[in-house]
């Protein structure tokens, strides 16, 4: 079956020679455009009129762009949010440690003024953790007896008295800080050198003066210092501050609490004090068994030993008394003048003179 156009279609030329004519004129559009650039403004004209359409049909290609842009660019902020957060969480560490690190440079260099204010020699110590007894006030710290601490010395900060060794291990020491129960320290008054002893009271942190008069001049203010009478703390290291003080009139005693000047709560270093100050000798206790010697008279060297006899020549010296003359000193006593000779008897006592 042959297929023919309609006759309307079949006027005129064929469709090559119509081809041929089209491509002819085009390319001389061109060639006049390009020379003359007469077509610029019809050109700008079309491209007018068809915008609209041209952005109608770029509408679907665009919404499917801004789409993808959109998913992609929440994504990359998603992303870099928890990469910010992750930042700031390290800095907020390093920040921290810088802080502590700051922190423990000043805590150190007021422990190394302190150090060059006390006697005698000392050692930095750290505190490694609390101990286990929660119904006392103790410390282990990062010394013991490899590095030569030993029980019973003092531990101090750079704002006064901390504790005192109470046991050591090779490596590790433990401290009882002065507010345990069992602890005691003698303190004296700053401000009058009045002197007592400091107790303390358990988890309150505090420190108790028994035994008070209940007029006693202490007020609330005051400094308490080492007393130094034990021979276990230094004189002169700062104790604890008055607080509170109740005077009753009716009780025998008063109530004082102090509250203790070193900080403990706030330090991580510690000073122990390796030299315990040297007291005085005491004087040696008399033996009370054996009975006590009298003193040797002063004319003892003039005396003769026991068991001679005296001389005549020195019992008047010695005694002061007439000599009684022997037979035997009965010449002596004739050949010697102004010297008048008693009788010559065996019991003959020495007369006094007059």
């Amino acid at each position: 079956m042959e297929y023919s156009p309609p006759p309307l279609f079949k006027q005129g030329a064929s469709a090559r020679v119509k081809v041929m004519v089209f491509a002819c004129i085009s390319i001389a559009l061109l060639l006049f455009d390009s020379h003359v650039g007469a077509l610029t403004v019809a050109r700008q004209a079309v491209a007018t009129v068809l915008y609209p359409l041209q952005v109608v049909a770029m509408a679907p290609r665009d919404a499917l762009e801004g789409m993808d842009s959109y998913f992609s660019t929440l994504s990359a902020l998603e992303k870099q949010v928890r990469d910010l957060k992750t930042q700031q969480i390290a800095l907020a560490h390093t920040v921290q440690q810088a802080q502590l690190t700051q922190a423990e440079n000043a805590q150190l260099r007021r422990l190394l003024e302190a150090r060059e204010k006390v006697p005698g020699k000392t050692m930095l110590a750290e505190i490694l953790y609390d101990a286990r007894d929660v119904f006392t006030r103790k410390v282990i710290l990062d010394r013991g007896t490899q590095q030569g601490v030993k029980a019973g010395l003092p531990v101090i900060d750079n704002q006064g008295v901390v504790g005192q060794v109470t046991r050591v291990f090779p490596f590790t020491s433990e401290v009882t800080l002065l507010t345990d129960k069992e602890q005691a320290i003698p303190v004296q008054v700053l401000r009058n050198g009045l002197r007592s002893v400091a107790y303390g009271r358990g988890q309150s942190g505090n420190l108790d003066l028994r035994f008070m008069a209940p007029n006693a001049d202490v007020v609330v203010g005051d400094i308490l210092i080492t007393s130094g009478i034990d021979g276990v703390y230094p004189a002169g290291l700062a104790v604890a501050r008055v607080t509170q003080v109740e005077n009753s009139a009716n009780g025998m005693f008063g109530r004082i609490v102090c509250q203790p000047l070193a900080g403990i709560e706030r330090n991580s270093q510690l000073l122990i004090l390796m030299s315990l100050p040297e007291m005085p000798p005491r004087p040696p206790e008399e033996d009370t068994s054996k009975p006590k010697k009298k003193p040797a008279p002063k004319d003892a060297a003039a005396a003769a030993p026991a068991g001679a006899a005296a001389s005549p020549a020195a019992a008047p010296a010695a005694t002061g008394l007439r000599p009684a003359v022997t037979p035997a000193a009965a010449p002596v006593a004739a050949a010697t003048p102004g010297l008048r000779p008693a009788p010559a008897t065996p019991a003959a006592a020495p007369k006094e003179t007059r």
